[in-house]
């Protein structure tokens, strides 16, 4: 079997370059070592002839750098540095805590919240990465069920039961139904009734959904539609009176203050979106004992038991 040479570039390589950098002198620098300054001066020699470059200028005085030794010293400053870093990951890793953490957080989140609780989670200095995914309708679901994200943010609760996962209620979302000041609806006295929305283009969100069917909600049969790629983008379509639709309250609350839309009643129910937060059970181990929680996916489900975190994602 062939066999490879292994890397010149040692942490102690590049650590000896830049020492002796530093010192000015390869004298200096054994002396720091306690090292003679001939085994210095052949493992630089070595050093160079593996790479097949000057390290150090032998014209002068001083031990001084080369560019390419300067580029080495620089470069070896960031691995080091990095090296030192992914030693203390995995020590912390160790101790239990998840390598990576993924949350789906449907478009009916505000996400601002979501920022807060990812900064509150930083202070703890956790080995975990965090992954976000921005999700919606039966989509959010989707990657929870499929095993791509451990918590999904938003989901609506009537998927949430499946063996494997658990879930807890959100609260409820109210939806308002909009209309551009300039859009024909806005002219008509409340209520509006089926016959006059089916005339009218409905704007509504894709579902993320990839692989189960896809849904379509506060929409009626038969009436067009525009279809936008997030809850944002359909808002910024109804602002301009490219259509009409529900959308959460909380996301409209300035518009309607500030007159860029108007709230309509209609004849039909008004929409309510029950939500919850779910999350995926750790398998049992060999002992057919319930495996313990995360560390990470524990912290996060202490946050969202709060009624004031919850309030703050869907009010």
């Amino acid at each position: 079997m062939a066999t490879t040479d292994a890397s010149p570039l040692t942490p102690e390589a590049l650590m000896l370059v830049r020492l002796i950098a530093e010192k000015g002198s390869f004298a200096a620098a054994a002396r720091e070592l306690g090292r003679v300054p001939s085994a210095l001066t052949y493992s630089i020699r070595q050093l160079e002839e593996s790479l097949d470059v000057l390290l150090f200028d032998r014209k002068s005085r001083q031990a001084k750098l080369t560019p390419a030794g300067e580029e080495l010293v620089r470069e070896g400053i960031r691995l080091l540095s990095e090296l030192e870093l992914v030693a203390q990951r995995v020590k912390r890793v160790s101790t239990g805590w998840e390598s990576t953490f993924t949350i789906a957080v449907d478009m009916i989140c505000r996400m601002p919240v979501v920022l807060d609780l990812i900064a509150e989670f930083q202070k703890l200095n956790a080995p975990t990465r965090i992954r976000i995914r921005r999700e919606t309708l039966s989509g959010t679901w989707e990657t929870l069920a499929r095993g791509h994200v451990e918590l999904a943010i938003g989901v609506i609760s009537e998927y949430a039961q499946v063996a494997g996962v658990q879930s807890a209620p959100l609260g409820m979302v109210p939806f308002v139904f909009v209309v551009s000041p300039d859009h024909e609806l806005a002219k008509l006295p409340d209520p509006i009734s089926d016959n006059d929305l089916l005339r009218h283009t409905a704007v509504v969100v894709a579902d993320s959904a990839q692989h189960g069917p896809a849904i379509t909600v506060g929409v009626l049969a038969g009436q067009p539609t525009l279809t936008m790629p997030s809850l944002e983008l359909k808002r910024q379509a109804q602002v301009r009176g490219l259509g009409v639709g529900f959308l959460p309250q909380h996301l409209v609350v300035q518009d309607i203050a500030e007159g860029r839309l108007i709230e309509k009643r209609l004849e039909r129910t008004g929409r309510l979106s029950h939500a919850a937060y779910a999350w995926r059970v750790p398998k049992s181990n060999t002992s057919g004992r319930p495996a313990p929680l995360g560390p990470a996916l524990s912290w996060w489900l202490e946050r969202l038991e709060k009624p004031a975190t919850r309030k703050a994602l869907i009010g």
